[in-house]
């Protein structure tokens, strides 16, 4: 995909500032319950979509670029084979998320799914991977259609694979 996205219309309640700060408080809320239940709650995401059949949710840890600091996001996550698949849309946004940066100046992450903690190193899909995947993807949930189409950048798709 070497052009351009063009944007349709986001819808704009998704533009007002209170939702950066309602999606950091939910995303902390999600994190905490998820570790304590060993993902049984949070473990499937059920909006859009999503809602009759549930994605699978992850949690990914990456290093903060700037601060040092591990950072937790819980994540819609797709498996290929041993390997996870995640999409950085950050719900069709202008900007890719903080993750998507961090795991750039980083690539060693690590994975929850469920009770299991996995040890891997991202890589963003090439071009090959991504024509692979993207179909793949929209199957798990459509919505990221949707949310390519909201933004003018390509969202990235990140590849984790386990580092053992």
């Amino acid at each position: 995909m070497t052009d351009k996205p063009t944007a349709k219309k986001r819808p704009t309640q998704l533009d007002s500032p209170l939702v950066p700060k309602m999606m950091r408080i939910m995303s902390r809320m999600h994190v905490r319950v998820y570790r304590a239940t060993g993902g049984r709650i949070g473990g499937t995401w059920r909006v859009g979509s999503a809602l009759r059949s549930g994605v699978p949710t992850c949690l990914l840890t990456t290093t903060g670029r700037k601060s040092g600091q591990q950072r937790t996001n819980p994540l819609l996550y797709m498996r290929d084979g041993d390997r996870v698949v995640l999409v950085a849309s950050q719900g069709g946004l202008p900007r890719h998320p903080s993750w998507y940066h961090n795991i750039t100046a980083d690539p060693e992450v690590t994975i929850q799914i469920g009770k299991q903690v996995l040890r891997m190193r991202a890589h963003e899909a090439d071009e090959a991977e991504r024509a692979e995947l993207w179909p793949k993807l929209l199957e798990v949930y459509s919505d990221f259609n949707s949310y390519q189409s909201w933004t003018e950048r390509t969202i990235p798709i990140i590849v984790c694979e386990p580092l053992d």
